[in-house]
């Protein structure tokens, strides 16, 4: 014999009642992120292909001087692009251009102010960021879930108690979703002028003051309850 299943809309017996719990977290990011773009430029292929391969290690191996203060790091896409000009009746490849580009992801926000001032002082290198970020499994995510949650159950019982009765049981929860915002600010412009002017002057770039954006963490979900038949 099985147990009476509760009506989808409820009944005057089983009064439903369905409310929204959401809750809102203003966060410190936990990682920055930038990226690095090397160039390197030449009339010989194989010479524009060795200065990039130098460039490459030489930013590669000051990024991995920072230790675990760089969570990850990653290559992504590389090219070495032929730039034609007409002569005559032809086309001939008048230089070459290759380009690589790095990520990484640091969770010292003071040492990142020092790499990023180190990586702008190469040549030929630009800087993007930083993207301010928290983990995919960041406790401020766990936190806003069960602030909503209790949130709902808090709703409910008011309800309940407008009504002159009390929450039964809990029906359904659905989770809405959880999201944060990705605050992004970017400083490339001002390193690349830096590395110029530190470059005519030789002498050493004072670290950049990057300031972390705080993020917001929201988390949504909707709960279903059954309560006790209230008298109206």
């Amino acid at each position: 014999m099985t147990s009476p299943q509760t009506p989808p809309h409820g009944t005057p017996d089983t009064p439903l009642l369905t409310v929204r719990g959401e809750a809102e977290l203003d966060v410190d990011p936990e990682i920055a992120r930038i990226t690095v773009t090397l160039t390197a430029r030449g009339r010989d292929r194989r010479t524009t292909l060795d200065d990039l391969t130098r460039r490459n290690t030489v930013a590669l191996d000051l990024i991995k001087s920072y230790g675990d203060t760089v969570e990850n790091l990653s290559t992504g896409a590389m090219s070495i692009t032929p730039e034609l000009t007409r002569r005559g009746r032809g086309e001939r490849v008048r230089t070459y251009q290759g380009t690589i580009r790095l990520t990484a992801e640091l969770t010292d926000f003071t040492a990142l102010g020092e790499l990023t001032t180190r990586l702008a002082d190469l040549d030929l290198t630009r800087i993007d960021g930083p993207w301010w970020d928290l983990r995919p499994h960041s406790p401020a995510h766990r936190e806003a879930r069960r602030q909503a949650v209790h949130e709902a159950v808090r709703r409910a019982k008011e309800y309940a108690e407008a009504l002159g009765t009390t929450v039964a049981a809990l029906v359904e929860l659905a989770d809405a979703g959880t999201g944060g915002g990705r605050p992004r600010s970017a400083f490339d412009r001002r390193a690349v002028r830096m590395s110029a002017v530190a470059a005519e002057a030789g002498t050493e770039a004072e670290p950049l003051d990057l300031e972390p954006q705080r993020m917001w963490v929201r988390a949504e979900v909707t709960a279903q309850f059954t309560m006790n038949p209230p008298r109206l």
